[in-house]
């Protein structure tokens, strides 16, 4: 692994807990990785000790091989070869582009400075506006521009601090997209912050969920939405409820009996990263897919709310139980709040979770 962050704790004076709890990951060269979570996580904090700019309490941080930061001692930030992109930018309003791009490459003669600047502007798709300042750039402009100037002097590693937080929803999401592609076009291995999933699900090859400074699960984003290691995890990522469930093990079977019927033979279970023989009451994670609109099924279910998503409503459905479901419903199936839907379980990776 090029990163390797291993049982690392960061403590704030004054604080009983941990702001990073004995996190421990790994990053591949040229590899994307995301730390998401709420407000007051650790994300932010774990982010800064990779930089060098909070001091290591516990475990160690490895770059390339080398420890650069340990209880032991700490190799200051200007020599560990890491970019950062902050929140705000932080562009010199005074300069022009070229001027911001090459502030971090002085030290370079003026004709390969020059060029350079001319090759990662390219790269992030401001060809010739070097002589452009900050306030004639829209947001997004601005944003490429603080990356183009993280990576001039080809950085070991990138850091990405909640990026693109001060723009709006449809520029982030885009945004995202695109700056993973001028990441993986330079072979840039970098570790990002957001509290955005899609955002997250969008840039990252492998993202961490973190919560009250620990690390729950570090895993790709189909894994953590089909697979969720904890009940945080489950509970954090996509649209989901959780519903009572029995367990039980027929014979080699695995059997889930839920409020909407029986789920037999399943064969992608998952109970709550425990393994595959937990029995007994339960919590089933049902995500809004899982539930499909079916008129003809004998389970009907009162439409709460509805949230008109284009192709698709998001449904909240109460049963006659008093349990409450989501439902993803094409958006041709226009149903008024209060009517009563047939709806049935549509299940390929089944997670429970032990109850209590």
């Amino acid at each position: 692994m090029f990163l390797e962050v291993s049982q690392l704790s960061v403590r704030y004076p004054g604080r009983q807990k941990p702001a990073v709890d004995a996190v421990s990951f790994g990053l591949a060269a040229g590899d994307i990785g995301v730390l998401i979570g709420p407000s007051g996580c650790g994300k932010t904090t774990l982010l800064r000790a990779v930089a060098g700019l909070e001091a290591v309490a516990g475990g160690d941080i490895r770059l390339a091989g080398d420890v650069v930061g340990s209880p032991q001692g700490q190799m200051p930030p200007e020599t560990r070869r890491i970019g950062m992109v902050f929140q705000d930018y932080a562009l010199f309003p005074h300069l022009d582009v070229g001027r911001n791009v090459g502030f971090g490459i002085h030290h370079l003669p003026r004709a390969e400075r020059t060029a350079r600047v001319a090759e990662v502007l390219a790269l992030v798709g401001l060809s010739g506006m070097e002589a452009r300042h900050p306030h004639e750039l829209s947001g997004g402009q601005q944003q490429r521009v603080a990356l183009a100037r993280a990576l001039a002097p080809r950085p070991r590693l990138l850091l990405l601090d909640e990026p693109f937080s001060n723009l709006d929803v449809d520029l982030r999401e885009r945004l995202a997209h695109e700056v993973r592609t001028i990441l993986k076009q330079a072979q840039t291995t970098a570790l990002f912050v957001t509290h955005d999933q899609m955002e997250a699900f969008a840039i990252g090859d492998a993202i961490g969920v973190m919560h009250e400074g620990r690390l729950h699960q570090w895993a790709d984003a189909y894994t953590l939405y089909h697979r969720p290691a904890t009940r945080f995890v489950a509970d954090f990522i996509g649209h989901g409820v959780f519903t009572p469930a029995m367990v039980r093990d027929e014979a080699g079977r695995v059997v889930v009996s839920t409020v909407l019927g029986e789920l037999a033979d399943v064969g992608h279970h998952s109970n709550g990263g425990h393994g595959h023989d937990g029995t007994g009451q339960h919590d089933l994670l049902l995500r809004a897919d899982d539930i499909v609109h079916d008129d003809a099924a004998p389970v009907k279910a009162q439409i709460l709310r509805k949230l008109f998503r284009g192709s698709e409503f998001l449904y909240t459905l109460r049963l006659a139980s008093g349990e409450v479901v989501l439902a993803h419903v094409p958006s041709h199936h226009n149903h008024q709040i209060g009517e009563w839907i047939g709806i049935r379980p549509q299940i390929d990776h089944v997670v429970t979770f032990p109850r209590g």
